[in-house]
């Protein structure tokens, strides 16, 4: 399987000015772990994720006064659509990270996360179906 069959397209875009509350509201409303940050004055995407949120606040900083663009990772590794599977979720586990920006012919097409990877292989047949949240309870 590829990454093209299991990315989602890019579903939360946000710009540098954005607060980490605004962001964090906006990502969770959308039950997402990251958000793509464009912004024009630099040469590609950057990437928050909920661990850059939660970073913050640990450090008791103010989520309604930092922003975005002091807090986002910039050191990415893009995936390509035909990439499979099993190669994107090794560069994520040699990485620590768990997304990837989808990039074809230069331009952002999608965002592959640890979860999509789980889901594709978990509908494939890869893994064991999971068992419904009744079956797990003791």
């Amino acid at each position: 399987m590829q990454v093209r069959e299991g990315m989602s397209a890019t579903s939360l875009t946000v710009g540098p000015g954005h607060t980490l509350r605004e962001a964090a509201r906006l990502m969770h409303e959308r039950r997402i772990g990251s958000a793509i940050v464009l912004d024009g004055d630099q040469p590609g995407p950057g990437l928050l994720t909920e661990r850059d949120v939660l970073a913050a606040i640990g450090r008791g900083l103010d989520p309604d006064v930092e922003r975005v663009a002091d807090h986002l990772t910039s050191d990415l590794v893009f995936a390509a659509p035909d990439w499979s599977l099993e190669q994107a979720a090794c560069e994520m586990v040699r990485g620590g990270f768990r997304h990837l920006i989808v990039v074809e012919r230069g331009e952002l097409v999608g965002v592959l996360s640890m979860r999509d990877v789980v889901r594709c292989w978990t509908e494939d047949g890869a893994v064991a179906p999971c068992p419904s949240p009744t079956e797990i309870r003791p």
